[in-house]
């Protein structure tokens, strides 16, 4: 076998001709050998998240796939990031294997036809055949110069063997997606981007190939597509139709620009600073230095003007991008533009979008296409598509988060609360600067919750400052005013003041003159609901604010009393004497936020008052988290929770938020003005609800009784894993990193991908580092990661700069999981304080689905490769109390059923999409589509229709089938039959389960009793209570899995019925009636 890694560098071989077809074609095959990886620093840390580092690969070449296995290479080493930029501490490395890489260069000229395509088929790549018994081949593939046969070189077969005729071709699979390759040992070594599959002949045998980089894999797909459906007279159609929708528009844009330079100047053209602004305001992001030095390099030093060809051959230098180009054709039936049938398709199909219309996909198109020919004819270029893609409309970040989504009606403990500590200061805590605008920028951003320390001032008006340090003083009275005028400028939920009470009596009462006169009615006052057992919700308080601090007890009388929370810069609590007649009155304005002092869980759930909530130190706080994680998590169920920074963090760095938010603790606070990890992890998960300061906490968090714990490493019981797959396909317009000038305009990118959530779900992954093409790299690198609690997931992108001494951060966006949107999407980067850089993005594809298949109700699919061998039943714990365990008991035979159900039906669905050649990522739109390809009989006829009339449309064959067919209609119906038997039984096993669980909740109340009376003791009636809480949670959550089945199947079919109709492939007299509205209403 060929040494991985090496190229061809010669066209050569069987028919290949001599020059390339089109005079100054250059290849896109071959690529250099792989270096040696180098590596530098040390392991870092993930907050309280774990996770193997992964590597940097320094080659020399700009463009490479994932690896394989194979000997003789060095072992790699962790890969640092500047702790005070992206993590904080330290993290162990993981060994990775040894390895060689496939690599390949870049293009040299950008791909934007499929004539381009043919051309470089024509010169022909070096790809790997891989066979079934697991051997891998290094051949050197090409096209003859008729465009009839496809060719390879060298071979033991005879040369008339080692061919196979255009003609005789039947499809052409992308990824991983044949028998071949699923079965094969080497499997999870190749790149599902850089895996293709040619199927030919009459009994489909498949030509499995593995090409260097993802762009080459496409180059072949979208030419040998172009082939099939037009023959060797390919080129031909192309050449009279390549490119006429941007060629007229840029000669029209050219020409407009002329005219009015012709009016004071009689030379043709237009001058240079004309064109580079004429390319600018179609792609802002270009720099106007790299312009200027194309147009000047195809001059040649002659002092004119820019020609139309010269401008036409810039512009598609620097506004082309081939990702784009190559996802275009895959959705346009291989024409050089979409109409709105196919932009249709591609927005149901790809992007995850219900209902979409040719009203709809019409508007998209006038609104993103800038030729007036296009859009006149209703057709999408090239640079429409780019247009629509870069567009508001197919950001990550789905717009229905942009507003208050969330149930804002429960208890206000239910909610994570947006924090500011120490809000007054800009900078650090002991000698930083004081300033107003500190709570005018956390109340923009969405603070709900800010921190005002008191202290006796001069001129008897108390100041706001932190005690003991030398931060210069704030008035209290423009500190108030400030707060008033901007309490609700970006929520209207309620906002809590934390007060520190520093003050003598007698500034006590300028104090409390000035609350009340400042913020009048906004006030809330009101007495707390004894009988209650929770807290008013934030829609009930809409427009108030709260006081929170310590409040004198009722019956006190010119004793003692203190209205101050502990002094946490200097880690002392200050008392201050009041007369009751004086003090109370500040004392009374403390209503719903009464501050108490932390004891134990055990004292809380005993005496603590849902109105009453304790001020955590961080490390306390952590020191909990470990220890007793599940009574942190029932804590606060009930109770507020807040912590602050550790005292020690003089300069104003953060806590990680995730290390308390999966304890349930609702009020982090944090130094808002310290930018880095921590502070984009508490921006993006309060931008998912409004950016309104409040964000409903997990199910598993909120229910009366539930079994979770926060330092969880495993699934969480009653909670679905989801799979989410993520893409990183090309970055734009990446910046240099901060103070980078002695690098000059050399980037040299890579990505890394993070999870941040509970400890089960922490990870990361990496690209590899581009080099030469920086800004604007292509990476093309998929990486998968499961989810065991989406509910608390975030997604974190951060681009690196490799190779560079010092300040390597780029930029970075972090996102909620709950608000991604699927299928292919541009990120906007941000800089370390959080600002968007100019036109900086990645573009990427996102897929996100439960752990065995399926999907959300329209969002993109993903199911795992192979099926289990055995299924995993989830069983009950006895509680040892016979009459508990008895009803407990009923349940475990309708587990089963469900669990059979569900697993029955995702099975069949993963089957159905291996058999339809469709990616892991697909969902069943995309498995009919690609069917409706392969389909057609030998006059053109489809073998294959959807009868539509029934709730579950029927695959029927039309006549004899080939086996690979008579497979795929076989599982089709395996299928509906699983499909309908979760229709059939899902409701009622839903129903007994929760039967189950209300009667075992009649228990609840009297549990220890119980335990007690069947000679439990100690530690026995601990895990009774805590095998009790499992039970439940899993009763709920099995019945929850029930009912997102049934909604599952729902989709899935109506996915099959559209993607039938879209297809053509329906039976007449079917029509286009939705099949589904039984289904749906029953």
């Amino acid at each position: 076998m060929a040494e991985y890694g090496t190229s061809k560098s010669t066209g050569g071989g069987g028919g290949g001709g001599g020059g390339p077809p089109v005079a100054g074609w250059k290849p896109v095959s071959g690529g250099a050998r792989a270096s040696p990886e180098t590596h530098r620093g040390e392991p870092v840390s993930n907050g309280s998240c774990s996770a193997g580092s992964a590597r940097k690969n320094q080659d020399g070449s700009s463009c490479e796939s994932p690896t394989w296995d194979h000997t003789g290479t060095e072992e790699c080493k962790a890969i640092p990031r500047r702790s005070s930029l992206i993590k904080d501490g330290s993290r162990v490395g993981r060994e990775r294997k040894k390895t060689v890489s496939f690599s390949s260069s870049l293009s040299e000229k950008k791909i934007s036809s499929a004539a381009d395509c043919i051309h470089s088929m024509v010169e022909g790549s070096e790809l790997k055949k891989v066979r079934p018994n697991s051997r891998v081949y290094q051949r050197y593939y090409l096209l003859d110069a008729g465009l009839q046969t496809l060719c390879w070189e060298p071979s033991k077969k005879e040369s008339d063997k080692a061919r196979i005729s255009l003609a005789s071709i039947r499809e052409i699979r992308t990824g991983r997606n044949t028998e071949t390759f699923r079965t094969s040992g080497v499997y999870d070594q190749i790149s599902e981007d850089s895996a293709f599959s040619i199927i030919y002949g009459e009994v489909y045998e498949s030509l499995d190939l593995v090409a260097n980089s993802a762009e080459v894999a496409n180059i072949w797909v979208t030419g040998l597509r172009y082939l099939m459906q037009y023959g060797k007279h390919a080129l031909d159609m192309l050449a009279s139709s390549q490119d006429s929708l941007r060629l007229s528009w840029l000669e029209q844009l050219f020409s407009s620009t002329a005219d009015l330079e012709r009016q004071e100047d009689c030379e043709k053209g237009i001058c240079l600073s004309s064109a580079v602004k004429l390319i600018q305001s179609v792609n802002p992001g270009v720099s106007g230095s790299k312009l200027e030095h194309r147009f000047k390099e195809l001059q040649r030093l002659r002092e004119k003007k820019i020609t139309k060809e010269e401008f036409i051959e810039v512009f598609h230098d620097f506004c082309t991008r081939p990702e784009i180009y190559f996802l275009l054709v895959q959705f346009s039936s291989n024409k050089e533009f979409l109409d709105s049938k196919d932009l249709m398709r591609f927005m149901e199909a790809e992007q995850g979008m219900a209902q979409v219309s040719e009203e709809i996909s019409m508007k998209i198109i006038q609104s993103h296409e800038p030729s007036l020919e296009g859009r006149q004819q209703g057709y999408l270029s090239l640079d429409g598509f780019t247009s629509y893609l870069t567009s508001a409309e197919c950001h990550l970040f789905d717009r229905d988060h942009d507003k208050v989504c969330q149930d804002m009606s429960q208890p206000l403990s239910h909610y994570y609360i947006n924090s500011s500590h120490n809000t007054y200061l800009i900078e650090d805590q002991f000698r930083g600067l004081s300033d107003i605008s500190g709570y005018i920028r956390a109340l923009k951003m969405g603070c709900r919750c800010v921190e005002v320390d008191i202290w006796d001032g001069p001129d008897e008006e108390p100041v706001v400052c932190t005690g003991h340090t030398l931060s210069p003083p704030l008035v209290l009275r423009c500190v108030l005013e400030a707060i008033g005028k901007c309490a609700f400028v970006a929520s209207e939920y309620p906002l809590i003041l934390s007060i520190e009470n520093h003050c003598s009596l007698q500034q006590q009462r300028v104090m409390l003159q000035h609350l009340v006169r400042i913020f009048g009615e906004k006030l809330y006052t009101g007495l707390p609901d004894d009988g209650a057992l929770y807290l008013p919700s934030p829609h009930a308080l809409r427009h108030r604010i709260l006081l929170k601090g310590k409040k004198l007890e009722p019956n006190i009388e010119g004793e003692n009393g203190e209205v101050s929370e502990e002094d946490e810069g200097a880690e002392m609590c200050q008392k201050v004497k009041m007369v009751k007649s004086e003090g109370s009155e500040l004392s009374d304005l403390v209503s719903l936020c009464r501050s108490v002092c932390f004891i134990d869980f055990a004292t809380s759930s005993k005496s603590q008052k849902h109105w009453e909530l304790c001020s955590f130190h961080e490390s306390l706080a952590v020191r909990l988290a470990g220890e007793s994680p599940g009574d942190f998590v029932n804590h606060n169920k009930h109770f507020l929770s807040r912590v602050y920074p550790n005292p020690m963090r003089i300069d104003s760095s953060n806590m990680n938020p995730q290390d308390l938010w999966k304890c349930g603790c609702q009020i982090v606070s944090m130094n808002f003005q310290t930018a880095g990890l921590m502070m984009d992890l508490n921006t993006a998960w309060f931008r998912q609800n409004g950016n309104c300061g409040y964000v409903l906490r997990p199910a598993i968090m909120r229910q009366e009784v539930s079994y979770f714990s926060a330092d969880t490493r495993d699934t969480v019981p009653g909670v679905s894993p989801q799979l989410l797959h993520v893409k990183v396909i090309s970055g734009q317009n990446l910046p240099k990193p901060r103070g980078s000038g002695a690098k000059g305009d050399v980037v040299d990118p890579y990505v890394y991908v993070e999870i941040h959530g509970i400890p089960a779900d922490c990870a990361e992954r990496r690209t590899r580092t581009v080099t030469q093409v920086g800004d604007n790299p292509v990476f093309d690198e998929s990486f998968e990661f499961q989810i065991n609690l989406p509910e608390l997931a975030m997604v974190r992108f951060v681009v690196l700069d490799d190779d560079f001494i010092g300040d390597e951060f780029i930029g970075q966006y972090t996102i909620p999981l709950e608000c991604l949107q699927p299928g292919y999407r541009h990120v906007p980067l941000q800089s370390l304080t959080g600002d968007d850089l100019p036109h900086a993005r990645l573009f990427v594809h996102v897929a996100l689905t439960n752990r065995r298949g399926g999907g959300k109700p329209h969002k993109r699919g993903l199911s795992v490769r192979k099926a289990r061998k055995g299924r995993d039943y989830t069983a009950l714990r006895d509680l040892g109390i016979r009459v508990v365990d008895d009803v407990f008991k009923m349940a475990a035979p309708l587990m089963r059923e469900a669990t059979d159900l569900r697993g029955n039906m995702q099975k069949s669905v993963a089957l159905f999409r291996e058999l339809c050649g469709v990616s892991a990522v697909a969902n069943l739109m995309q498995c009919v589509l690609a069917l409706s390809s392969r389909v057609s009989g030998p006059n053109g006829t489809p073998l294959l229709l959807f009868d539509l009339k029934d709730d579950f449309p029927i695959l029927e064959p039309q006549g004899p089938l080939p086996d690979v067919l008579r497979r795929v209609v076989c599982n089709y119906e395996l299928m509906v039959q699983a499909s309908k038997a979760v229709m059939e039984h899902s409701d009622g096993i839903h129903n007994r389960i929760l039967h189950i669980q209300t009667t075992a909740m009649e228990f609840h109340e009297n549990l220890q009793s119980l335990a007690t009376k069947e000679g439990l003791k100690g530690c026995k009636i601990s895990r009774a209570l805590e095998s009790f809480s499992w039970n439940i949670t899993i009763l709920k959550g099995q019945a929850d899995l029930l009912k997102h089945a049934k909604t599952e199947v729902q989709e899935n079919m109506k996915q099959v019925h559209d993607a039938a109709v879209t297809g053509n492939l329906t039976k007449e007299g079917s029509g286009v009636k939705n099949s589904l509205e039984c289904v749906q209403t029953s």
